[in-house]
């Protein structure tokens, strides 16, 4: 299995970015796909997640309203739509996988990305 996220980078505050993950070897049929962030001496902390039995995304309080969670088009693709981003939306962002349901603890996914780094700065 191997989850491969992309598209960070630096972009000014209020600005957009879309994280992609790509995922191999598991279906969404059987997995969650969760999305997390990590900054340097801090713990991962949920971002969103897609759940596998309904296909419902819950996302983090300080991110509701500014980003979105999706299947893509592309199969075995999931898009993390990032907008009006603030300077404290900087971390390292990893896309997990975890069997059916959407756990809120890092430790329970099974399977992670090698992370992408977002930095929002003018």
């Amino acid at each position: 299995v191997q989850l491969v996220e992309s598209g960070g980078g630096l972009v000014q505050p209020g600005g957009s970015l879309r994280l992609s993950c790509a995922f191999s070897e598991l279906s969404m049929d059987y997995y969650a796909i969760g999305w997390f962030r990590q900054v340097p001496g801090k713990e991962r902390e949920g971002v969103s997640c897609i759940s596998s039995l309904d296909g419902s995304t819950t996302y983090a309080d300080s991110v509701k309203g500014r980003f979105t969670s999706a299947r893509g088009n592309v199969k075995n693709t999931v898009y993390l739509q990032m907008n009006n981003l603030k300077p404290e939306d900087t971390a390292v962002y990893y896309c997990a996988a975890v069997a059916y349901l959407c756990p809120p603890t890092p430790a329970t996914y099974d399977y992670w990305g090698q992370g992408t780094q977002v930095t929002v700065s003018s």
